[in-house]
């Protein structure tokens, strides 16, 4: 059996969990790693010596031992003049690129590093460079996917694979425990303010992310279906990214367009509703044990509206799923989502069930760095899968 050897070259999968005050978080990337020159964390490193395909070690890391602690030198408070707003209005919590602050010593336009407004009023404003994961525990999982023989090397770029695993997370969580204000005025005012209805009134029988991502919801959604349960997609279209080896009692759909829903052959009944024009869903309460939502929530103009009467419809310990991707219809997505970093929008959608006040518990998830599918369309141009994002809350 091939072994991990600090010549080797392998794919090796980082899940990376920690806890935020208000929620559970894990955080996946693959990552092609070259045991000669790139740099990992001595105890991930060595504990990865002697490693087959499968294999995997986990290791717990305290505040400060893979990611810098936080600095309190890394926080200034700065004149609100010196904020570009042409390019961003601060808020507090949000991430913004440190490209955007103007006569700040060591920062420059070019500069895409992300850092967050901590407070912010009519003079000034507060800024954090620390790491989105500075002053949390991490435990990190390491598993073996693929070791290849590597024959010789020519050199090149020494990367630190921290940087790359622990760039986005830490986004998706509150400062300092407090609501992030996410919800400025134009937040959910969209391109296209036509009648959704017109929009989807043709079918479009396509898919909208690539078959790796699909695959990946799918292993999502049967963590939590049971052969027992009443399902509801809400959102729903022509597929419902539901393995055909999962059973369940009965899914309902519930979508736009009445043409994709009948073409799809998870459902067991479905209705054809506009969720922007009446976010009260058509069902008694307590009608479901789960609920599932595709690629969809960037489009809803009144979420929390929706998610309040989706747990109205939940039974007592249901859960409602939220998944997600970086691709989506532009005329139609809300104009908050086009702001936000990816990470970013797993804290609105988490901020979407804590401010509703009727789910507990949330979750996120991220999976990054697969390979995108030669038979994909958009391949080998976008050589890596769609990034894939859930959120979950139970009631």
């Amino acid at each position: 059996m091939n072994e991990i050897n600090q010549n080797s070259l392998a794919d090796i999968e980082f899940q990376m969990r920690w806890i935020s005050r208000e929620a559970e978080h894990t955080d996946s990337t693959l990552v092609m790693v070259n045991f000669w020159r790139d740099l990992l964390p001595d105890a991930i490193y060595e504990g990865l010596m002697g490693a087959g395909t499968g294999d995997e070690k986990t290791f717990g890391f305290a505040t400060g031992e893979v990611i810098a602690a936080p600095d309190p030198d890394q926080k200034i408070r700065t004149d609100r003049k010196n904020f570009d707003e042409t390019r961003a209005v601060p808020a507090f919590g949000r991430f913004y690129p440190r490209g955007v602050l103007r006569g700040v010593y060591n920062v420059f336009p070019q500069n895409v590093a992300p850092m967050r407004c901590t407070g912010v009023d009519e003079k000034s404003v507060d800024i954090d460079f620390n790491h989105s994961l500075a002053g949390y525990d991490l435990e990190i999982t390491a598993r073996v996917h693929t070791i290849y023989d590597k024959p010789f090397d020519r050199g090149g770029n020494c990367r630190l694979l921290m940087d790359e695993i622990a760039s986005g997370p830490g986004m998706q969580a509150r400062c300092q425990g407090m609501p992030t204000d996410f919800f400025h005025d134009r937040a959910f005012c969209r391109t296209d303010e036509t009648e959704d209805a017109a929009f989807y009134e043709n079918p479009r029988l396509v898919q909208h992310l690539d078959q790796r991502a699909i695959e990946t919801i799918s292993a999502i959604y049967s963590r939590f279906i049971t052969p027992e349960m009443h399902v509801l997609d809400l959102m729903s279209s022509w597929q419902s990214h539901i393995d055909q080896s999962t059973d369940f009692q009965k899914m309902t759909g519930l979508g736009m367009n009445e043409a994709e829903l009948a073409k799809n052959d998870r459902l067991t009944d479905y209705f054809v509703h506009d969720l922007n024009k009446d976010p009260r869903l058509p069902f008694d309460d307590q009608s479901f044990d789960l609920i599932l939502c595709t690629a969809s929530v960037e489009y809803l103009t009144s979420p929390m509206s929706v998610f309040k009467d989706a747990a109205r419809v939940l039974r007592s310990g249901g859960v409602m799923i939220q998944t997600f991707s970086n691709r989506w219809f532009p005329p139609k997505a809300i104009r908050l989502w086009t702001e936000l970093h990816e990470f970013e929008r797993m804290g609105l959608v988490k901020e979407y069930f804590l401010q509703s006040e009727k789910f507990s518990n949330p979750a996120t998830l991220s999976f990054r760095g697969w390979d995108r599918p030669e038979t994909d369309k958009y391949y080998p141009d976008m050589p890596q899968s769609d990034p894939v994002f859930a959120v979950w809350a139970g009631v």
